[in-house]
């Protein structure tokens, strides 16, 4: 893989690219920064901007001005490789509180080391109504020790009004969900994304993120994406390099807003 040339290529098509993420959302270029602004229940961010040493800070301003003016909080998704080299620090002195930095990590579809199958005891279904979407809900705030409210308003939006942009699976030992996960597939974009894999803590080691990540790597190949992306954790990048994804740059989230 060319690194640098698939990192450009996710940032015209996925940064300055971006698609709403539900339908609630909208997507503006204002100058140099390319922003979602989300309804009450949805995410607001920047997504990619274009800024220098000059115009960072007179920048910074406008976005909190914007987000605050409508009563949203927010994130600035901050990238490795984003300019100028102090933009984090720049956010931090303007607001911002900086969550833990993730690492960008993409793949080929077509060519990851995928596993042939489910773990013994475990079967993959997909979430297409409101009972799945709770146990896709249900085993995010066991893994992650988060409320899943947001996340349930964005499922339950997206496959109402455009179900072929998320696949939502959960892993299920029984009829106990133990996994889950989603995939977002932005229409023309060569990359779709996966995220929020979470396992809870009893079906851990058994090899299940694995099988959800082969399964949607699977749908995404199917309808021709050519590249995976995560933003990974320390806990699962190593199983995603294992499996074939390379990577690119990292993913810093700075949020304002209570």
């Amino acid at each position: 893989m060319d690194h640098a040339a698939v990192l450009a290529l996710y940032d015209r098509d996925m940064r300055e690219g971006a698609r709403p993420d539900g339908p609630g959302a909208r997507i503006e270029r204002a100058g140099a920064v390319v922003r979602q602004t989300g309804d009450t229940h949805g995410w607001s961010a920047v997504l990619w901007s274009g800024l220098d040493e000059a115009t960072a800070d007179r920048v910074i301003g406008e976005q909190i001005a914007h987000f605050t003016g409508l009563g949203l909080d927010f994130e600035w998704k901050l990238y490795g490789h984003d300019r100028p080299a102090d933009l984090g620090a720049r956010l931090t002195a303007a607001g911002f509180r900086a969550e833990p930095e993730e690492t960008l990590l993409v793949g080929e579809a077509g060519r990851l080391a995928l596993d042939p199958g489910t773990p013994d005891g475990i079967r993959v279904v997909q979430a297409t109504d409101a009972a799945g979407v709770e146990l896709v809900v249900k085993v995010h705030e066991s893994a992650f020790g988060t409320d899943g409210t947001r996340l349930r308003h964005q499922l339950l939006a997206r496959l109402a009004a455009d179900p072929g942009t998320v696949v939502a699976v959960v892993a299920l030992a029984g009829d106990e969900p133990v996994c889950s996960a989603r995939m977002e597939l932005v229409p023309g974009a060569r990359f779709a994304g996966l995220w929020g894999g979470g396992t809870v803590e009893a079906g851990r080691g058994r090899g299940v993120y694995r099988a959800l990540v082969a399964h949607r790597a699977r749908v995404a190949a199917a309808r021709g994406y050519r590249y995976l992306q995560v933003d990974a954790s320390p806990m699962s990048r190593p199983i995603l390099e294992r499996l074939g994804f390379h990577a690119l740059s990292t993913t810093t989230p700075y949020l304002y807003g209570s």
